[in-house]
């Protein structure tokens, strides 16, 4: 089983991908950027409210499949430096309680204006 998960509570795909793809128990989000859904532009100034908006647009993508955070068991942060590193980590810990899931956070060039990008990989019974 394969299925197009689609949350009108998250930015549109800005190129030829999906939000996200369940395979049977999986769900593998597409990278997400602070893009607010309702403006359809990065939003958030600095690396805290950026995060923010990603981990919301995550939650939003996760909802629409029926997983939560809890269900995330791997993600892939790309930084637009590692010097912000800390601060991501700060906001990023707020999301996980309990077991975080597994991480590979990585510097390089983002679109502009994005600080971050996030993308996660869901496991559910």
């Amino acid at each position: 089983m394969k299925k197009t998960v689609l949350s009108a509570n998250a930015p549109k795909p800005i190129g030829p991908y999906n939000q996200a793809i369940q395979a049977r128990n999986l769900l593998f989000v597409s990278g997400q950027l602070a893009i607010d859904p309702k403006q359809g532009r990065i939003v958030g100034q600095d690396i805290a409210g950026q995060t923010r908006q990603v981990m919301e647009n995550i939650k939003a993508i996760l909802d629409a499949a029926d997983y939560t955070l809890k269900d995330v068991v791997q993600t892939t942060v790309y930084l637009a430096s590692m010097a912000l590193f800390e601060e991501f980590n700060r906001e990023y810990a707020k999301y996980f309680t309990g077991e975080y899931p597994t991480r590979a956070a990585i510097a390089c060039e983002l679109k502009q204006g994005a600080l971050v990008e996030v993308s996660v990989v869901a496991y559910k019974e």
